[in-house]
């Protein structure tokens, strides 16, 4: 067990989680919420190699037979704390990057991951395993790299112009994507439940 919990996949599991307080120091390098052009770079660079990890672990884990409970109970905390960290941080740092209608669209991703986590364990006592389909794994890379571009944010805007505007389309596709993709989740677990009652 111990020599699963540190193989390969686990690290690079450990290491995105690790990587989501670094995200956040430095947006309060200062004391304060707010960041410069290097923080915001530095944040960028933190949130790609964590999501690469996302990738990495789970094909590793796959390939070279390392898979684990702890893995498997770890790569969905994981991800939920990297996006949910830095949806909420681009929803309340100084430059309003996420403002207006598109926190609408950060609101329902975050329901549908907190939703979806909560069916997800219901169902893992009834011995019912929800596969992943491939619009949910479409969902997570639009989410991706909607939070990529509104990380960057006014330090994008410098190198590529509408930086954010681009982020915050990204956000609606990906909350769009997200309502679908939960859809698909409660239909299926809702079937479970009612079987279950009955």
């Amino acid at each position: 067990m111990a020599k699963r919990a540190y193989n390969i996949p686990n690290m690079l599991t450990y290491g995105r989680i690790i990587a989501v307080p670094l995200i956040v120091l430095c947006f309060f390098a200062e004391g304060t919420l707010q960041s410069t052009d290097f923080a915001r770079w530095t944040a960028l660079g933190l949130f790609a190699l964590a999501s690469i990890t996302d990738f990495l672990d789970g094909y590793l884990a796959r390939i070279w037979n390392q898979t684990s409970n702890i893995g498997r109970m770890l790569d969905p905390i994981a991800d939920k704390l990297l996006i949910s960290v830095c949806l909420l941080l681009m929803a309340a740092d100084t430059e309003q990057t996420i403002a207006g209608w598109s926190l609408w669209a950060a609101i329902i991703i975050l329901c549908r991951e907190i939703l979806v986590s909560g069916l997800r364990e219901y169902l893992a006592e009834l011995r019912v395993s929800v596969p992943v389909t491939q619009i949910a794994k479409w969902k997570t890379t639009v989410q991706m790299l909607a939070l990529g571009f509104l990380l960057a944010g006014p330090a994008g805007e410098k190198v590529l112009p509408y930086t954010i505007e681009i982020g915050r389309t990204l956000l609606w596709v990906a909350a769009l994507l997200t309502i679908y993709t939960g859809y698909d989740y409660f239909r299926a677990g809702l079937k479970h439940i009612v079987d279950e009652e009955e």
